[in-house]
């Protein structure tokens, strides 16, 4: 299992940067997992629009979701429309971007499938499952396993025995870390830090731990020598362009 880092700002893209989406590819297959914020431009320098088989998309904050607008243009307005794209996403998590282009014309483009909280599906040659996470809306996690690896992804959420729940055992956690210490009091309980990260991570029996959405301007070493504070030493920031490959 290959996971290639397309973005991981939190809120809005900094400069040279992208919000959260990754690329997750086994046998062939690649699945995008969120794609906020200028994730597209870095996706398509990977592989053409046509070439992604399936999307999931933990929520609908348009950081985490408004690319998947582009992403279906790309593939439906060409002399030679792509299949219909099999996204999965919580229920009404992407009205509002679907909503953008006038009624009708992106229709065959997606096959929108809606997911329900501790769900358990195939996904190309993933065993995916999913697990509602603590947010300002819904969000779900997700746990997929292939070639005998599992990687599990929080979206946004805040510390949760859900998460730890959803991370058991796992090769790579990648987990909200918004803030480095502490989270601003107006949002707690639907974000994380990365020192909470870390001791979910411990908690979870994780390998390696990768913070995400961190807010701009945070300052990256910091949030990494945070988590490895309670984590150890198997922690990364994620950055685009950064390759993880689950041996």
């Amino acid at each position: 299992m290959r996971l290639t880092v397309l973005g991981a700002c939190g809120a809005w893209p900094e400069a040279g940067q992208a919000c959260s989406g990754f690329l997750v590819e086994q046998d062939g297959f690649r699945l995008l997992l969120d794609c906020g914020y200028a994730v597209l431009p870095r996706l398509l320098q990977i592989c053409d629009a046509d070439e992604v088989d399936a999307v999931y998309v933990t929520h609908g904050h348009p950081d985490h979701c408004s690319d998947l607008n582009p992403l279906l243009r790309a593939r439906a307005l060409r002399d030679d429309p792509a299949a219909a794209l099999p996204v999965w996403a919580p229920p009404g998590a992407l009205d509002a971007v679907l909503a953008l282009d006038r009624p009708g014309m992106l229709d065959a483009a997606i096959a929108v499938h809606d997911v329900a909280d501790e769900a358990e599906w195939r996904i190309g040659p993933f065993q995916a499952r999913a697990r509602f996470l603590p947010h300002s809306r819904p969000n779900a996690g997700i746990r997929i396993e292939a070639g005998g690896r599992t990687l599990a992804y929080t979206g946004d959420c805040g510390p949760s025995p859900a998460v730890v729940e959803l991370a058991g055992g796992a090769d790579l956690l990648i987990a909200d870390a918004s803030y480095v210490d502490e989270v601003p009091s107006d949002l707690t309980g639907t974000l994380s830090s990365a020192r909470d990260a870390a001791g979910q991570a411990r908690a979870a029996g994780v390998r390696r731990l990768m913070l995400t959405h961190l807010m701009p301007g945070t300052d990256r070493e910091a949030a990494r020598t945070a988590a490895a504070a309670h984590f150890g030493d198997a922690v990364v920031v994620a950055l685009p362009g950064l390759v993880v490959d689950l041996t």
